[in-house]
């Protein structure tokens, strides 16, 4: 059996077919869709016109003269990217206002102003957005991910999880989140800091949205961390290349559940800096890491017990 008789086409899919329920009412004959219309081959009669154009809304030869008939849909803004802005001074050609039109688009612009939000929710989450976009910015993070922290953003306040917490904390908390699900190496401590937010208010907000959304946050290995402090530190290759390498061996051997990530791939790069004669500090690996000199000492031991019993070959 033919696969265009198992599933049904839609209204808008520009296919041809020869089933037999699509036939001329005129003469029985054969039904052809295109584009533009159907047509009966047979006598010529035009069943259905004017179809929907899924082409470009521009008519250019080149990317430059390319124009829009209006931006695309966005998550990031409260209302999709669909409000408009009123200039100043000049209009649409570059032409200078006159004081009486430059007085009227001011009252435009005032009046615009008040009736932007239709309720107090449309406000904060007009202000939690621009938060998220501004920690995006500032974490140098892609635009997929600053999508998909907005999203999370959207969903917290549909959910009713803004109630007796601070808008700023749940905006640092969905890019936090946005992070864990995408994998990307990011510090709590980090986010909060740009955020201006206590870190245990961030984590609260965290632990919510983890709890009530499900979120699908992956779990954070110190060797995902390495690479990252190699870079703050300026550290060679093969400094880099060793501490993945002992980090990815202490969790084959399982012992760095339950432990800082970030501080364990801290300890990693001190030991491989050893190893290799580079003057790595505790002191520098560890503010890297946003953790105690303790913690390194502590995982330094680790590393050190797992090589004297699993020796390099």
């Amino acid at each position: 059996m033919a696969t265009r008789d198992i599933y049904e086409t839609g209204f808008d899919e520009d296919v041809q077919t020869d089933s037999s329920a699509n036939q001329c009412p005129e003469c029985d004959g054969w039904v052809t869709t295109n584009a533009v219309e159907t047509v009966c081959e047979n006598c010529g009669l035009v069943i259905d016109e004017q179809r929907i154009d899924h082409g470009p809304e521009w008519r250019a030869h080149d990317s430059e003269e390319r124009k829009r008939t209006g931006a695309p849909l966005t998550t990031t803004r409260h209302d999709r990217g669909l409000s408009t802005k009123i200039g100043h001074g000049t209009d649409a050609k570059g032409n200078t206002l006159s004081g009486k039109k430059r007085r009227r688009l001011a009252r435009m612009r005032r009046e615009q102003t008040r009736g932007r939000w239709r309720c107090k929710a449309e406000r904060n989450l007009a202000h939690g957005l621009s938060e998220v976009r501004r920690l995006v910015s500032a974490l140098d993070i892609s635009d997929s991910v600053r999508d998909q922290a907005c999203q999370l953003f959207r969903s917290a306040q549909n959910e009713d999880l803004l109630r007796g917490r601070s808008i700023e904390a749940i905006a640092a908390a969905s890019v936090y989140g946005a992070c864990r699900c995408n994998g990307l190496s990011r510090l709590l401590g980090e986010v909060s800091e740009i955020a201006r937010v206590a870190e245990s208010r961030v984590t609260n907000a965290y632990r919510t949205l983890n709890e009530e959304l499900g979120l699908p946050a992956q779990p954070v290995t110190p060797s995902m961390y390495v690479p990252r402090l190699a870079s703050d530190l300026e550290c060679p290759d093969e400094i880099r290349q060793q501490a993945r390498r002992l980090a990815e061996q202490a969790e084959d051997l399982g012992v760095t559940t339950g432990v800082h990530p970030a501080g364990f791939a801290a300890a990693c790069l001190y030991r491989a800096g050893k190893k290799r004669e580079q003057l790595l500090t505790q002191a520098e690996v560890s503010e890297a890491a946003n953790v105690s000199a303790t913690t390194v000492r502590k995982h330094r031991n680790t590393l050190q017990q797992l090589g004297d019993s699993h020796p390099e070959g």
